[in-house]
């Protein structure tokens, strides 16, 4: 072949190539169109003639394009709620060849419709398509979108959009059902509603069915609150929880403009049983008609609970209530149950002290019934004779003063009623003293608990009385102590009408030994020392006794330990008793101690060969730390 049938066969070639370029330009997609080459040259291996006239080339790309079409596989640009589309994109490389397994991100606005799947990615098939479906964001949504597709074909990007329009769906509810629609006390029943576009059942997408009634808002009935729709039914089940009337359940749901209801009739439980819950006052006694009292009370508030078969409150339920005895007065006689299932009655106490218990039982069946627990009804008022009064010790040091925090002794205070029973808690107690000090800053006496309550008596200033101050209902009954050294503590507190009262007197001890008087005779004081006491063979033991008291001739504190020291050419057994007992106050001037018994041996008691004279001490140390003694003598003789 020569060299010019070689230029017409790379003519035509080059205008075929030209035609090519030209309707593919023609046909481009919404991403672009492809490109085609245009130009002529030299064949590869040419070696003889002209080469041919230069020209710009458009270098061909990848397209992407889109296409909706409905679930028929019809195109179509309309989306609604009933007419869900599919977006198509097409990849097609850049000689227009399908592209597989190409990565296709799909996206529109969320507010107009929702992209399944919803990471709105998709890949490209053996033709090179990729699809996702859409379908409205709301059965109410409406307007106009677009919706774009991007890919990656061999490091180029391409893209394409296409427009739609979204109409709204107009959705009804069919008849909400029961069954069955009357139901026993906590019974249940399935309520069964379908959601139509039109005629037919929507089954397009599921639809949020929200139940609800005035039963199950009242929690006396349950169900599910939103139920999704399957197959275009939404079914839910209704449970009775004691709500003992009849009610109207609704369902309702977003873009249905009207909802549905159905009519159930609900049985009431029936009552199970009646339930005493509470007494007031808790201590469950009240007081005698007219008899008051701190704190005290005559009415008593007993209240009651109905429950039905499944130990639920029961409301609305009729009950009447009685007494055990006649002695009290119920003030009602019959009370209709709260939405608790509760119901109150009181009782008011007569003139007499007795106990009761208050029995209720159902008006409808008086056979379902419980009583109250007992309440007691006694006078509770503080009365003369059951007033007691004590000291923790009646001789005290009154050579120092107490601290703030450590008083020298305690006063405790016992009260009853007329009936023997302790006074209310709370009973106030007045404390006056004519010595020392009494009570605390807070308060000068102390309030009841379980019928008593105790103070504090300090010792200080003044430690003498001056008679009849200060002014006391003890004092204005009796006259207070004037044995010099005595206090006198009064206490009282009223049963609204009158004052009732005791008091207690106190030594105010010195802290030594100033009287000694042997065996107890008053007429024979140790005045001289050391006393002898004389002469007893020391076969026998020698036991005397010494009446101890201080310079006021009262007895020693309270726990002043009495001991024998310095024993020479004796034993001593310890003293009886060892200590000063608690001695209470006397009124008259007589010698006032406590007596203690002394015995010693002789050391040579089994072989006496000559008299021996013995010595000792007898010595009394208080509880504060001071000690004073008395030097003795005694001969033991022999045979």
């Amino acid at each position: 072949m020569n060299h010019h049938s070689h230029d017409l066969k790379r003519a035509g070639a080059g205008a075929l190539t030209l035609a090519l370029a030209l309707a593919l330009s023609a046909c481009g997609g919404g991403g672009g169109s492809p490109g085609a080459t245009v130009g002529t040259g030299t064949p590869s291996g040419n070696t003889g003639g002209t080469g041919g006239t230069g020209g710009t080339t458009t270098p061909a790309t990848p397209t992407l394009t889109l296409s909706l079409v409905n679930a028929s596989g019809q195109a179509t640009n309309s989306l609604s709620g009933t007419n869900q589309l599919t977006v198509k994109a097409t990849v097609l490389d850049k000689t227009g060849k399908p592209v597989p397994n190409a990565i296709v991100a799909f996206a529109t606005d969320n507010n107009l419709a929702l992209l399944t799947p919803a990471a709105g990615t998709a890949l490209t098939d053996a033709n090179g398509v990729a699809s996702v479906t859409m379908r409205p964001a709301s059965l109410a949504t409406g307007g106009a979108g677009t919706i774009t597709a991007t890919s990656n074909v061999a490091g180029t990007a391409t893209s394409g959009s296409v427009n739609y329009s979204v109409g709204s769906t107009t959705l009804t509810f069919g008849t909400l059902s029961a069954n069955p629609t009357s139901l026993q006390a906590y019974g249940s029943t399935v309520l069964s509603v379908d959601v139509l576009a039109g005629s037919t059942k929507y089954t397009d997408q599921q639809v949020n069915v929200a139940f609800s009634s005035a039963c199950v808002t009242a929690g006396k009935a349950t169900l599910a609150p939103v139920v999704a729709t399957n197959g275009g039914t939404a079914q839910v089940v209704y449970r009775d929880q004691g709500c003992g009337n009849n009610d109207t359940v609704t369902a309702s749901a977003t873009g249905i403009a009207k909802p549905a209801t159905v009519a159930l009739t609900i049985a009431p439980p029936a009552a199970a049983s009646v339930q005493f819950t509470l007494a007031t006052p808790t201590n469950q006694s009240i007081v005698i008609k007219g008899q008051g009292g701190n704190g005290r009370t005559e009415t008593a508030a007993l209240t009651f609970k109905v429950v039905d078969i499944f130990n639920n409150p029961l409301p609305g339920a009729a009950v009447d209530f009685t007494s055990s005895t006649s002695l009290v007065t119920v003030n009602k006689a019959s009370d209709t149950t709260d939405q608790n299932g509760q119901v109150i009655t009181t009782v008011n106490s007569g003139s007499a002290p007795t106990s009761f218990r208050v029995k209720a039982a159902l008006h409808s069946n008086p056979n379902v019934y419980t009583w109250s627990d007992s309440i007691v009804v006694t006078s509770g008022l503080p009365v003369q004779q059951a007033f007691s009064l004590s000291a923790g010790k009646f001789q005290l040091d009154a050579s120092a003063d107490s601290s703030p925090t450590t008083p020298a002794t305690n006063i405790n205070v016992m009260i009853a009623d007329a009936f023997g029973n302790p006074v209310p808690d709370g009973t106030p107690v007045v404390f006056q003293t004519n010595m020392g000090s009494v009570g605390s800053s807070s308060k000068g006496g102390c309030l009841t608990a379980n019928g008593g309550c105790t103070v504090d008596f300090r010792m200080q200033n003044p430690r003498v009385a001056i008679p009849g101050q200060p002014a006391t209902p003890c004092n204005a009954a009796t006259p207070d102590n004037t044995r010099p050294g005595v206090a006198t503590v009064c206490s009282s507190t009223t049963d609204g009408t009158n004052t009732v009262f005791k008091k207690t007197e106190l030594y105010f001890s010195g802290n030594a030994i100033a009287h000694a008087y042997l065996n107890g005779d008053p007429s024979k004081e140790i005045t001289n020392t050391p006393y002898d006491l004389g002469s007893t063979p020391s076969a026998t033991p020698f036991v005397f006794s010494l009446l101890l008291s201080d310079y006021q001739h009262n007895p020693l504190p309270t726990g002043t330990t009495i001991t024998v020291a310095n024993v020479v050419n004796a034993t001593a057994q310890a003293p009886l008793p060892a200590t000063v007992p608690n001695i209470a106050p006397v009124s008259d001037s007589s010698v006032q101690g406590s007596i203690h018994a002394f015995t010693f041996s002789s050391s040579q008691q089994a072989s006496c060969t000559a008299p021996a004279t013995a010595t000792f001490n007898v010595v009394a140390t208080t509880p504060n730390g001071n000690a004073t003694y008395i030097p003795f003598k005694l001969t033991f003789s022999c045979p």
